[in-house]
């Protein structure tokens, strides 16, 4: 049975959807059988794959708010063993109906459990707020990876993360468990990269990731030409060092 990870950070410009799609991309470039669940309004993690928004007639909104199966809505990529459950600005109302359902904060679980068999992990881009949205993606997952920023805002948000997963835990999900924490535009020429990775290091040791994401510019260019990064330059540094924590991710869950 498959492995679902959401990849979440409240605070917006971290790598969350960055990471997401190039985990996702390179896990199967390594011969795993992946679903990307685009879970953000904005549709980044969509375009990133090298599908258009602006015509799709089944999203991630049609399975959490009508009851579409997955099985309707998913889109083979063309990329190598990955297939994404697409977004777009549609998503936004589903988190304001969500609020008026009963148990709504499990639709997404319900609709993942069919597909579980069907693939090896399923990662979830999660929106950069802790409301409905995101809730539902950890009441559905196994793990929960934290992509952040070498910043000490960076730091405080990690705590209210850190919370957060607990009382999902508590109240909805006893097998939540925090996969690693992805520290990313890492340059450790800078001492504040190198203040934050001592912070990290001291309190959450056992779950930072071995591999940074490094600044690169092939990474920045990547989404433009909707593709992970292995694809639109698999020697760059950004896609070695994603091919990395994919395999370190594959190895703890």
């Amino acid at each position: 049975m498959g492995k679902i990870i959401s990849f979440a950070n409240q605070k917006g410009g971290v790598g969350k959807t960055t990471s997401a799609v190039n985990v996702a991309a390179s896990l199967g470039v390594i011969g795993y059988k992946v679903l990307l669940v685009d879970l953000d309004p904005q549709g980044n993690a969509t375009s990133g794959v090298g599908v258009s928004k602006k015509n799709l007639k089944l999203t991630v909104q049609n399975i959490l708010v009508e009851g579409a199966s997955i099985a309707d809505v998913v889109i083979q990529t063309k990329f190598d063993n990955l297939s994404l459950i697409p977004a777009n600005i549609t998503l936004a109302n589903a988190e304001f109906q969500l609020f008026d359902e009963e148990n709504s904060q499990l639709e997404l679980k319900k609709a993942l459990l069919a597909a579980k068999d069907n693939y090896d992990y399923i990662i979830i881009d999660c929106p950069p707020s802790l409301g409905m949205l995101t809730v539902n993606a950890l009441s559905a997952s196994d793990g929960v990876v934290i992509p952040m920023q070498c910043e000490f805002y960076a730091l405080e948000g990690l705590s209210q993360l850190m919370i957060t997963v607990s009382r999902i835990k508590q109240h909805y999900n006893d097998k939540l468990t925090v996969t690693g924490i992805l520290v990313t535009m890492h340059n450790k020429r800078l001492l504040l990269s190198m203040q934050v990775m001592a912070e990290l290091k001291k309190h959450y040791t056992d779950k930072l990731f071995s591999t940074c994401i490094s600044r690169n510019v092939k990474l920045s260019e990547a989404p433009g030409f909707g593709t992970p990064v292995y694809y639109h330059d698999k020697s760059s540094k950004g896609s070695a060092e994603y091919l990395e924590v994919a395999k370190e991710l594959s190895s703890r869950i």
